[in-house]
């Protein structure tokens, strides 16, 4: 089997930082170095110009904040954030990134979040692959979401509705109380789902074989209560072969 390797690029307005970065990509042997940016401007040609699969990148530059510079990307690859400030911790949560690497890096710090990478974009792509060779939807049972770094795999069966929040959604499911989180958003997830699933409301999904009643425009699932809307409430109806008397 061929070894995987990662086409990367670092970023950093520093000359010592991008050397020293520079030199831990060179000491990892699946880490395949592209070209060493000093800003955003020069990541982005890099970015257009190549297939690049994770990114080392510094948050302080003149010009751009280089988590700025990530929220524009339409189309982003793994992110290791480097940076000498710890304010921006809870900023790259939300930013979805590999991980956060406070100058001066040791290199044991840094292989480990290059090979954390590593295992990311190898579950990534048996995903990929997963789906692409995979039945219709309505033949499947699961589907895999991106959780903390981690793919989990989801019985359709399981879930009673989804919630939309933003760029995130929670997936509530029977075997377990607390929702799962995901990063995506409802328009994305729906279209992964089976016929049995139903868009009620601008933030929810429902399963339509979990609906224990419906009464003023209300579902009721578990203990749950899902609002629908005024222009689904007929679509629902038909949904559930509902014949009015």
């Amino acid at each position: 089997m061929p070894t995987t390797k990662l086409n990367c690029i670092a970023v950093d307005d520093e000359s010592l930082a991008r050397k020293l970065l520079q030199e831990n990509i060179e000491q990892v042997p699946f880490l395949n170095l592209v070209k060493v940016c000093k800003n955003p401007y020069e990541a982005m040609e890099a970015l257009q110009a190549n297939k690049i699969d994770l990114m080392f990148l510094d948050i302080q530059m003149p010009g751009m904040l280089g988590t700025k510079f990530l929220t524009s990307l339409t189309e982003k690859p793994l992110v290791i954030l480097v940076t000498a400030y710890d304010t921006y911790a809870v900023e790259s949560y939300n930013l979805d990134v590999v991980d956060y690497l406070m100058k001066p890096v040791s290199f044991d710090r840094f292989s480990k979040a290059a090979h954390k990478a590593l295992d990311i974009f190898k579950k990534n792509k048996e995903n990929a692959v997963s789906i692409e060779g995979a039945p219709p939807i309505d033949e499947q049972d699961s589907f895999f979401v991106n959780v903390e770094y981690s793919l989990v795999k989801i019985i359709f069966d399981d879930i009673t509705h989804i919630e939309g929040l933003k760029d995130y959604i929670k997936i509530f499911i029977t075997t377990q109380t607390r929702p799962i989180l995901t990063k995506s958003t409802l328009k994305g997830i729906e279209a992964r789902l089976p016929s049995n699933f139903m868009r009620v409301q601008k933030s929810y999904i429902v399963n339509l074989e979990k609906i224990q009643s419906i009464r003023n425009h209300r579902i009721t699932i578990d203990k749950f209560d899902i609002p629908v809307s005024d222009s689904n409430m007929e679509d629902l109806l038909k949904a559930i072969n509902y014949q009015k008397p």
